[in-house]
């Protein structure tokens, strides 16, 4: 039998004969009538119901993976081990302080600026596979821009690191994503602006890590203007994004007041930036804040917080001018806002929209698939999140 090739009503009704059951004793075991039996092989009536298609698994001495026609494992977690280790290999390779020559012409500056670019916008848009292609060959051209000119380079080293780490956090590698962002803190440092944008990712690898509050604070004042009056959007970019990186250090070790102390400073500043820029790759303004008290919510546990802010900041013209990495991201948070109220309908309604928005947040992010196979695993979860599930290979 090839799986793939059959629908399940026909996968059912193969297992159930090589199980030797006819269909009224598979009915019987189902509790289920004849009828429905002969309907469902039939593929008059579609089999969707997560906890239907794990009862008739478990009858047919199955896994649901066999019985949906999905043994092997999905391409993306099949091809996510080869991704990392080449990211690995570029943060490993130092032949340009071996002295080693590469036998390549090195990028000029331009050049190399619009690699750096292009790598930013498809991180941006969620296009982690193909950014998986450019790191390693980009982190080589940046070693060897900065051992041609250490100075004018650096500012390129501590942009592809950043990258680096923001990408190695959403494939849930932390030690990797760490020495990511600690190369890009070394590189910054003495330019508070390259060392504010290098923090911003070290606060995304660090939110487990309470004490790191205290760096991101330390970044957010250096990068202050020092008169309110006359600071630029780009630095209150910086600072605010820094501000609610250390509100969601916080809000993960349960310091409810201290997140919402620093979400309100960072209102404030994303007020004098607005909507709709991207000042150091920041994304911030005021719907970006507001994305950020939903994901605080959600670490304190405060389910119908998360869902009541999420349904408001949607409706702004702001939330759809983030990018579009920073909306899926936002939308997984919102799913894990409802399934702490109790509601996989909504949860459910969430990861679909942002597997349309940007399929690879969903499907190549660890703890995003921990999520789906939270919901694939609630009775109450409608069948809507089936085909998600199966095609991620958790059903």
């Amino acid at each position: 039998m090839s799986g793939d090739a059959l629908p399940i009503g026909r996968r059912v009704a193969y297992l159930r004969v090589r199980r030797k059951l006819s269909q009224q004793s598979f009915a019987d075991r189902l509790g289920k009538s004849k009828s429905w039996v002969d309907k469902v092989e039939r593929g008059v009536r579609p089999l969707e119901r997560m906890s239907t298609i794990r009862e008739v698994a478990a009858v047919l001495r199955v896994d649901t993976a066999t019985l949906l026609g999905r043994d092997a494992q999905p391409a993306e977690m099949a091809t996510r081990d080869t991704s990392v280790a080449r990211i690995r290999a570029a943060l490993s390779t130092y032949e340009m302080a071996l002295g080693r020559a590469t036998g390549r012409e090195m990028m000029s500056t331009d050049r190399l600026a619009r690699a750096l670019g292009h790598a930013w916008t498809a991180y941006q848009q969620a296009r982690y596979p193909r950014l998986v292609e450019l790191l390693p060959g980009l982190l080589t051209e940046v070693h060897r821009a900065h051992v041609r000119d250490p100075e004018a380079g650096r500012a390129a080293v501590v942009q592809a690191y950043r990258l680096t780490a923001a990408l190695l956090v959403k494939l849930d590698e932390g030690s990797l994503a760490w020495l990511a962002a600690d190369r890009a803190m070394s590189a910054a440092t003495g330019d508070r602006v390259l060392l504010a944008g290098a923090a911003v990712q070290l606060g995304q690898v660090l939110r487990t890590v309470a004490r790191a509050r205290s760096v991101m604070l330390a970044a957010a004042y250096q990068i202050a203007p020092v008169d309110p009056n006359r600071g630029t959007p780009q630095e209150w970019s910086l600072c605010g994004s820094l501000l609610v990186q250390a509100a969601l250090i916080a809000a993960r070790a349960g310091d409810d007041r201290a997140a919402d102390g620093l979400l309100d400073e960072a209102t404030e500043m994303a007020a004098q930036v607005g909507d709709g820029h991207d000042h150091h790759r920041t994304g911030f303004g005021p719907a970006a804040v507001e994305a950020g008290r939903v994901t605080a919510a959600v670490e304190l546990g405060d389910g119908p917080q998360a869902v009541a802010r999420h349904e408001e900041v949607i409706g702004w013209d702001g939330w759809r001018w983030l990018p579009v990495e920073h909306r899926a991201a936002h939308l997984v948070d919102a799913a894990r806002g409802y399934l702490l109220t109790g509601d996989p309908v909504g949860a459910a309604r969430a990861l679909i929209r942002a597997d349309r928005i940007a399929p690879a947040e969903v499907r190549h992010r660890p703890a995003v698939r921990k999520v789906v196979d939270q919901l694939a695993r609630d009775p109450r979860a409608p069948t809507t999140i089936t085909p998600l599930a199966v095609s991620l290979g958790l059903l």
